[in-house]
């Protein structure tokens, strides 16, 4: 009897031992400052995937190198609307990005810019594009004349290619 409840405990906590602690991947908060084209400090519209993956953990999906997606390589933080392509360098930030930017430009006024950013290098009715240190940000417009979208990137306006 004896040995019938020792083996039965000795089951019974096996169970628990065994049990591992595992920790949630906490996603640092997005933090983009437009002016020098950077994320968290640390990512850079030329990043690579890995780079990327490493620094802020937390994407949704990515491609990697080599890819036959459509658009290439990149990560892509669809919780977060914003996304990294990496074969063609470039970030690309939605309306409903969740993060920090370094100018409050997602929702701006199209007249408001100036005093910002100066005045565009390529204006057209949807969008227009800025020359920056770093190469180019590119601001889209809705119909009320307001940022929806950014993007900025470490090529210029003349070899700059979107994924469309």
């Amino acid at each position: 009897m004896k040995t019938l409840i020792i083996t039965f405990f000795m089951l019974a906590s096996s169970g628990i031992v065994s049990a591992q602690l595992k920790t949630t991947v906490k996603c640092p908060d997005v933090d983009v400052d437009l002016l020098d084209g950077i994320v968290n400090k640390t990512i850079l519209a030329t990043s690579t995937v890995g780079q990327i993956k490493l620094n802020l953990p937390c994407f949704t999906s990515f491609e990697d190198v080599g890819t036959t997606a459509k658009c290439g390589a990149g990560v892509f933080y669809k919780d977060k609307d914003i996304y990294f392509y990496t074969d063609r360098d470039y970030v690309e930030i939605g309306p409903n990005f969740k993060g920090k930017l370094s100018l409050p430009l997602l929702g701006a006024v199209r007249s408001s810019l100036f005093k910002m950013l100066g005045n565009p290098m390529i204006k057209d009715v949807k969008w227009d594009a800025f020359q920056t240190s770093y190469g180019i940000l590119i601001l889209y417009y809705d119909d009320a004349s307001k940022v929806n979208k950014i993007i900025f990137s470490a090529q210029g306006a003349s070899t700059i290619k979107l994924c469309e």
